[in-house]
């Protein structure tokens, strides 16, 4: 895939777009302004700011210097305002340490050499190549030597020319990019041609878009177009005088550009599969429809048409496998309404309990029904509890096996949040916290060892992110020291960007990330439980490299939720049915190795517990498959 990396940012194909707010020079020479519309684009969202960098004195000639009406007409419009907005080299220190305050990246199109010099000495991750500079041969050969990745517009330039300066740079070894381009201010509709991406494509690098139109929707459709990098003039008004404020974006404009570019990077997906998101498999369960008995059928019926009925909720198989049900035998009682399973077409869920991978593994079960899955032999039971469990009373019993309990999620129509900035949501989480690790404690002496309590951080928002990312880890830093854990092993749970509660998706604002987790947990002397589903998720949004997030946080695990993830809400799917590969998985854990992972774990399918636990089945065989497959892998 062709990339550049600009600081610490891939910039490229599969990535999210890059998005420049350009300045350029709609400061207008003036500091405070050049400030203010940095606050724009860091408000926007935008990746960098870019500005222009030039030495008049070495790009223009004197005469022309001294008297711009000895030029053509637009040389007599142009160079004078050119003159008078130049910023002087302090103030773009100054600029520079105010992007790295408010944590924007700056960039600059040098235009002459010394320009360039200066802007190395500034320490930019990257360089702007304007279109007229496109075949400035010698320039580019300048920037090359500083081995920082160059992105070149090419409006202005024929295509031969494109191909003298592509074939220039890579004789040259140089990372850089194409930005399809029309430099006119504003550049008419008719004249963009935006497919023209396609043939900036054909030289194998990062193709994207700098658009001087009016209005934002051809650079949202360019982004749609696979543009990975999208470039736009703000300004504070349209109306000021300059060459480039009729072509810009005032804030309202460029902030709706930002916010459109990014609901197209997450609509455009891979295009690999098509996941049924979470909101889709709640929908499909209520509304969808499965294959029923139309009335009292005994063992040994045959099947007929008139004994199969369509109706809903989606508990049972699918009516596309009507014409595998008619005609076959029944081998049980089943019921008017009683959906048909798997089992009524031969299909047969076997655990070879012998022969599983070497984990603590079990089940998730509730009060109502762990008692079914006792015959598979499970080395612990994960208790998944709702507020209301919390006050009833634990079946008893003495169980040769590991205890874990959930504590709820939510109550009534709140969540638990240790993170919130809502004191009174906070101590209400606290409480159902501490009420969950007494009930654990509770039932501690009927279980084997020392009981795990899995608790999620929260840190979620329903409409917008939340900024205040420090506050949220240090409330929730404040709720777990505040928590009474003697007797427990409690272990918060990282978690998925798109959760799903009360009907609706969420926003999830915190404990996400490996790095930002590792850091949170290692001074307070905690671990996790890894989800694998919401970590899969979390490194699709993010565009990150779930294999090493897995790594980083290994040495933290002390129970694992195993199921597949897809897109960027696909969560709890079944093993094999998402995108995780689950033999590198097991590679990178080392289960089973001197210094691999040996803790408990859970195949935490959505709905796995139904037709007696067959979905948790069905992924501890599929799970042990993975773990042989990658022992063989390494053993060769």
């Amino acid at each position: 895939m062709p990339v550049i990396k600009i600081g610490d940012r891939l910039v490229g194909d599969d990535q999210p777009t890059y998005i420049i707010a350009e300045i350029g020079v709609n400061h207008n020479g003036i500091l405070p302004l050049a400030l203010e519309l940095i606050d724009v684009a860091v408000s926007a969202g935008a990746d960098a700011v870019k500005f222009q960098k030039r030495n008049l004195e070495k790009l223009y000639a004197r005469k022309y210097l001294d008297n711009a009406n000895s030029g053509e007409k637009t040389l007599r419009y142009l160079l004078p305002i050119l003159q008078q907005v130049e910023l002087p080299d302090s103030d773009y220190e100054k600029i520079l340490d105010y992007c790295w305050q408010k944590g924007i990246t700056f960039m600059s199109s040098a235009f002459d050499v010394d320009s360039a010099d200066f802007l190395e000495a500034l320490g930019v991750p990257a360089y702007k190549v304007a279109s007229a500079d496109l075949t400035n041969l010698p320039l580019l050969d300048h920037l090359v030597k500083k081995e920082k990745p160059l992105i070149l517009s090419t409006g202005m330039s024929r295509m031969d020319e494109v191909e003298v300066t592509v074939n220039f740079l890579k004789q040259r070894g140089a990372s850089f990019a194409l930005l399809h381009c029309n430099s006119t201010y504003p550049a008419a509709f008719e004249d963009i041609n935006l497919r023209f991406m396609e043939r900036l494509r054909e030289f194998g690098v990062p193709v994207g878009y700098s658009g001087h139109e009016r209005g934002i929707a051809v650079s949202t459709v360019a982004s749609a177009l696979g543009a990975a990098i999208i470039e736009r003039h703000i300004t504070l008004d349209r109306t000021m005088d300059g060459p480039d404020h009729a072509a810009s974006l005032e804030p309202q404009g460029f902030n709706k550009l930002v916010r459109d570019i990014r609901q197209v990077d997450m609509a455009l997906g891979t295009g690999e599969e098509k996941y049924m998101s979470r909101g889709e498999i709640l929908n499909r369960e209520v509304l969808g429809k499965s294959l029923v008995a139309a009335r009292d059928i005994q063992p040994g019926e045959v099947i007929s048409a008139e004994m199969v009925a369509v109706k809903g909720p989606a508990l049972g198989i699918s009516p596309q496998h009507y014409p595998q049900l008619v005609n076959r035998r029944a081998t049980r009682v089943i019921q008017a309404d009683e959906p048909f399973f798997e089992r009524d077409l031969g299909v047969e869920v076997q655990l070879d309990v012998a022969h599983t991978l070497p984990l603590d593994w079990g089940f998730t079960v509730r009060f109502r029904d762990f008692e079914d899955l006792l015959i598979y032999e499970p080395r612990l039971l994960e208790y998944h509890f709702t507020d209301q469990d919390l006050d009833e009373p634990f079946p008893i019993g003495d169980f040769d096996f590991q205890l874990v309990t959930h504590a709820p999620e939510f109550f009534e129509r709140t969540l638990v949040d240790l993170c919130s900035l809502d004191e009174s949501q906070r101590h209400e989480s606290l409480e159902l916290i501490q009420k969950t690790i007494d009930l654990t404690r509770q039932m501690a002496p009927h279980f084997r060892g020392t009981p795990k309590v899995i608790v999620h951080p929260g840190g979620m928002s329903l409409d917008h992110p939340l900024e205040e990312k420090q506050v949220l880890y240090e409330n929730l830093r404040r709720s777990v020291e505040s928590l009474d854990t003697d007797g427990v092993e409690m272990l918060l749970e990282n978690l998925p960007p798109h959760p799903w509660y009360f009907g609706g998706q969420w926003l999830t604002n915190a404990f996400m990330d490996a790095y930002e987790i590792r850091d949170f947990i290692q001074p307070l002397g905690l671990n996790i439980c890894f989800d694998t589903s919401h970590s899969k998720l979390y490194c699709t949004w993010a565009h990150l490299n779930f294999y090493e997030q897995v790594a980083v946080l290994l040495p933290y695990v002390h129970h694992l939720h195993l199921s597949d993830g897809a897109g960027l809400d696909g969560e709890g799917l079944q093993i094999g049915e998402g995108t995780v590969d689950w033999v590198r998985f097991f590679k990178v854990i080392g289960a089973g190795r001197s210094g691999g992972y040996h803790g408990t774990m859970i195949p935490e399918i959505w709905r796995g517990h139904q037709r007696g636990g067959e979905g948790f089945l069905i992924a501890i065989q599929r799970l042990s498959e993975a773990y042989f497959k990658a022992q063989q892998d390494e053993a060769a």
